[in-house]
């Protein structure tokens, strides 16, 4: 049996997911009789049953399957959305990022790479200073710049972006790789659904976008191998700034622009 709990959070999913997601909660249960009830009666992150909000993007929107490795450990950050942190609103300050983006690390690593992408600092020059003069260009009055991170998650969104976490809880007492592995099943029958869909619909597969090594176990799904693939180190590594392949997919999307 399902727990209640995760059945309730599929209200939050767009209707086409929400029998995909069921399957792959049955197909979890199958592998691992144990674990969605134990986590049913444990705490974990995200709550206010966000688990599948990220499936918020309907199936047939998706271009591309974001993966990272789990939610923010923090309940006001935790959304169910991929590094996107629910404490953050304001993108910029008088200092440059604002103080809630510097404190998620993912997220203000992104935004640097991204900075570096549209070639407006250099990859080498992300420090206070750059960042301080960018910051004053973005809020400037008429400034073309997004202001706020539901702005930058609506950038993704049009754009086709399906932004998961490999684990989509976060426990404090349960590594994330262990937690990661759970959600694999789930993962398999996600990934079935967008090839079938494709097919059907005579569209290109999804881009894989795998950050970090957890993301990286995905590569062992059945028909894993037929979707294009990017991958990269995840964005709380100070490399992430500098990654060529990750500026290169991303400066023609213009996230950082309304």
């Amino acid at each position: 049996m399902i727990p209640q709990i995760f059945i309730d959070a599929l209200k939050l999913a767009a209707p086409s997911w929400r029998p995909i997601l069921m399957r792959g909660l049955e197909a979890m249960a199958e592998a691992d009789a144990e674990y969605l009830q134990t986590l049913a009666a444990d705490n974990f992150l995200p709550t206010q049953g966000r688990i599948f909000a990220a499936f918020s993007q309907p199936i047939e929107d998706v271009r591309y399957v974001l993966v990272g490795e789990g939610p923010y450990p923090r309940e006001a950050s935790a959304t169910g959305v991929c590094f996107m942190d629910g404490a953050v609103q304001s993108l910029w300050s008088e200092q440059g990022l604002s103080k809630q983006v510097n404190r998620a690390t993912s997220l203000r690593n992104f935004m640097k790479m991204l900075l570096v992408a549209e070639g407006l600092v250099q990859p080498d020059s992300t420090g206070v200073e750059a960042m301080a003069v960018i910051s004053a260009k973005a809020r400037a009055i008429g400034s073309p710049f997004n202001q706020t991170l539901p702005q930058l998650e609506a950038k993704l969104i049009e754009q086709g972006f399906l932004l998961l976490n490999a684990a989509l809880v976060f426990r404090s007492h349960v590594p994330p790789v262990k937690e990661a592995k759970a959600w694999r099943p789930l993962f398999q029958v996600v990934m079935h659904a967008l090839a079938a869909h494709a097919q059907q619909s005579n569209q290109d597969l999804p881009t894989l976008v795998l950050w970090g090594k957890i993301a990286l176990w995905l590569e062992a799904l059945e028909g894993i191998d037929a979707f294009p693939k990017l991958v990269s180190e995840h964005p709380y590594n100070m490399s992430f700034i500098q990654n060529t392949g990750m500026q290169q997919f991303f400066a023609p999307m213009r996230l950082l622009y309304c």
